[in-house]
């Protein structure tokens, strides 16, 4: 399969870059600069990524360019640019002030297929401290900008077998309104990509890949309500049939009457499913816990117990699949490694060496908009396939603080109300993400003639495409005072409701 092979030095723009890239119905992965994979014939281009690093930092972000240049085209961004700069004998100077922001660029070079179609003067986004004074012996400037005089230069037609093309500002954000035109002249006009990555094609590969890693085994799957974990079955459903056994856990940290809607769902969807109800035993092992990354441990451990006891009632079972996608993947990366690593996940570790099972992740390299639409071309129900992303651990990370049963009871009748009223304003498909948080602090307030002290609940919406970048929804005021109102007073035990309205960066989505 053709791709776009993207070396991460750690930019925090770098997903950005291949979400642009696969909207353009090219296929391409991110590597560390530290290690990559080998280029193979299936490489069709390499762009080097930005950087929180700088080209003068003693152990520098580097990697072999040799090994690189003239076998494949390449696109250096920002930093990327930079250090092509530095190796191949042109100049970078240390910057006294960060250039960042909005600049529009001046095209010198109209002519060139990378710039072709791209307007005059567009406004592009700059991101960068060190700053490229001279280009290196046998490249051409093609752009500058207001701010900096190099924005953006090529090697000479001759020097190398490949072209390499470099850019000081960010065509992978919003804010850069000719930068997918950019990419798209890279991948299609300059690479060659045929733009034939879609979801049919991944349904297609993703069966026949299935098909030939499993053969006649037999498959278990742990489902979740959730879309990424329901996209995988209906994959392994199309490629094995009745070899695929699927349970859905309630561990007690579900949504309000969650596990009997989701199961008789998933039974209309005719699969192998068996539901069980665990959720006493999750609580139990959660009381007294407040930490969250304790929590999320102990809870993949009650996960793994029930695995175990559900696998020992299918002995003939060999595989387990997992829900994972590409945030998980990306964000469970080490910290010493391109990008900083977030929080665990629950898919991203070394269950499978603990029960001795194959593991199977048919969407390890899908962000999540890309598995609604492998959804969608598998006619997932609606019910499933719409449904706002529902974090692993459940509503453990949204209880700030111990988990007890009464907690969750009040968060469960908090979220409901909030989801519930989306749903009723026609306002859910316009949020990506939404919930209730339970705050670990108690507020004074008054009802009727009484004083009460009682606990806080955080209304959260977030707008997101892929959820590796996130805006906060801006309800409106009616609808959420509506809500509040109908919160405080229903729900014995709340007295008190905020919104929280943080973005990602610098806030996460979920508060633990």
């Amino acid at each position: 399969m053709e791709k776009i092979l993207i070396i991460d030095f750690g930019s925090q723009y770098t997903q950005l870059i291949a979400r642009r890239v696969r909207e353009l119905n090219v296929y391409c992965e991110i590597h560390p600069f530290h290690h990559f994979p080998a280029p193979d014939q299936d490489v069709k281009g390499i762009i080097l990524s930005g950087s929180p690093y700088s080209v003068y930092d003693a152990h520098f972000a580097d990697i072999d360019l040799d090994a690189l240049l003239g076998k494949y085209p390449i696109l250096g961004i920002c930093y990327g640019a930079q250090l092509i700069a530095k190796k191949l004998g042109g100049n970078v100077m240390r910057s006294q002030k960060r250039e960042y922001g909005r600049a529009m660029v001046h095209l010198l070079m109209t002519d060139d297929p990378f710039l072709k179609d791209v307007k005059e003067d567009a406004q592009v986004w700059m991101s960068h401290a060190d700053t490229i004074s001279a280009i290196p012996p046998n490249f051409e400037l093609i752009a500058n900008s207001g701010t900096i005089d190099i924005a953006a230069y090529k090697s000479n037609k001759g020097a190398y077998d490949k072209p390499v093309y470099c850019l000081q500002f960010h065509p992978e954000v919003i804010h850069s309104t000719e930068g997918k035109k950019l990419l798209q002249n890279f991948c299609v006009s300059i690479a060659g990509c045929r733009q034939d990555w879609t979801p049919d094609s991944f349904v297609e590969s993703a069966i026949a890949t299935i098909k030939k890693q499993v053969g006649d085994e037999h498959v278990m799957l742990a489902l979740s309500g959730g879309v990424d974990s329901t996209v995988v079955a209906g994959l392994l459903h199309r490629a094995i049939g009745k070899n695929l056994f699927c349970f859905f856990v309630n561990n007690g940290l579900l949504r309000k009457n969650e596990f009997q809607q989701v199961l008789k769902t998933y039974e209309q969807m005719g699969l192998n499913i068996d539901g069980v109800d665990a959720g006493k035993r999750f609580l139990d092992a959660l009381k007294g816990i407040s930490d969250p990354e304790e929590k999320r441990k102990i809870i993949g451990e009650q996960f793994i117990r029930v695995f175990e006891e559900e696998s020992r009632k299918l002995d003939h079972i060999k595989w387990l699949a997992q829900g994972t996608i590409y945030p998980d993947v990306i964000e469970s990366v080490s910290v010493h490694g391109p990008s900083q690593t977030i929080k665990s996940h629950h898919n991203v570790g070394g269950l499978p060496e603990k029960m001795h099972l194959k593991l199977i992740e048919p969407l390890r390299l899908l962000f999540k908009d890309e598995v609604r639409n492998v959804g969608a071309a598998l006619k997932i129900p609606a019910e499933i396939l719409n449904r706002h992303p529902f974090p692993g651990p459940g509503l453990a990370i949204r209880i700030l603080g111990d988990i007890t049963e009464e907690k969750v009871n009040l968060l469960q009748q908090a979220d409901d109300v909030f989801i519930s009223a989306l749903k009723k304003e026609n306002l859910y498909d316009k949020v990506w993400q939404a919930g209730a948080i339970l705050l670990p602090v108690q507020s004074v307030g008054v009802m009727g003639d009484e004083r009460t002290y009682e606990k806080v609940v955080c209304l959260r919406a977030v707008e997101s495409t892929d959820g590796m970048t996130a805006d906060w929804s801006h309800l409106p005021y009616p609808f959420l005072a509506s809500v509040s109102n109908e919160i405080i007073n229903n729900i014995k035990g709340i007295n008190r409701v905020v919104f929280d309205i943080s973005s990602k960066p610098p806030a996460t989505i979920e508060w633990e």
